[in-house]
């Protein structure tokens, strides 16, 4: 990895801090909402309770899924009140007793805030192979990479491309998309991802887009100032 893309992909991180568009959210499909944290991260989506849907199986009778909810609850309860640790131990109690998105998600909320990022990317990837359509699991793991002492900026590109095509009118998804794709240099996606997270609502890309619409048209005039000189006889 160059210095210069290092570089880039540390500014990304460090905006998690400064901007409001890098802060974790709930996922907005669901009804009930959990707390926001503060993260240094692309924008991760927060729990997912999903407290009264059953798996294709369970009735409302079966003990373990009914357990496995009120884990599922309780660990939500946790994470509100701060207690980063406490609700991860009744997330994963959720998980051994009743595998499933909901739970795995969470589960993954709670190592991401514990910097445990191999335990969040682990658990975000199991919670897709009960979910593949969760563009905020695709999202979460996008940040996991980019945060990762091992930082893989190249997978988090990939799951942010299939959490874009899963979401298509998310606009932070777009956002992000945006972020990576510039720290990358491919400049032209990321101005259309850009303008495409400001047509549905961040109005902060409008800057992005001024200075990724800049760098472009310079590189354009610097590749035909070339052109020229080569071509002159």
């Amino acid at each position: 990895m160059s210095f210069a893309f290092q570089k880039k992909v540390s500014l990304i991180q460090s905006l998690a801090s400064c901007s409001p568009g890098f802060q974790v959210q709930v996922a907005r499909k669901f009804s009930r909402r959990a707390g926001h944290y503060p993260t240094l991260s692309l924008a991760i989506r927060d729990t997912k309770r999903w407290a009264t849907s059953k798996t294709p199986h369970s009735t409302a009778s079966d003990p373990a899924e009914e357990e496995a909810l009120l884990c599922l609850e309780q660990g939500t309860q946790k994470l509100e009140e701060g207690d980063v640790e406490g609700a991860k131990k009744l997330y994963q109690r959720s998980v051994d007793i009743k595998r499933n998105a909901s739970s795995l998600f969470n589960l993954g909320v709670t190592h991401y805030h514990l910097k445990e990022f191999n335990e969040a990317i682990h658990s975000w990837k199991s919670a897709i192979e009960f979910q593949p359509s969760s563009a905020d699991a695709h999202t979460n793991l996008a940040s996991a990479y980019l945060n990762h002492s091992q930082t893989r900026p190249d997978l988090a590109l990939q799951h942010l491309q299939i959490a874009a095509k899963l979401a298509p009118e998310d606009p932070e998804i777009a956002f992000n998309l945006a972020s990576v794709l510039e720290a990358f240099g491919r400049l032209p996606e990321a101005l259309e991802h850009y303008k495409r997270s400001k047509r549905f609502g961040v109005d902060r890309a409008a800057v992005h887009i001024k200075d990724v619409s800049a760098r472009i048209e310079k590189q354009s005039e610097g590749t035909n100032g070339t052109t020229t000189k080569s071509s002159t006889p």
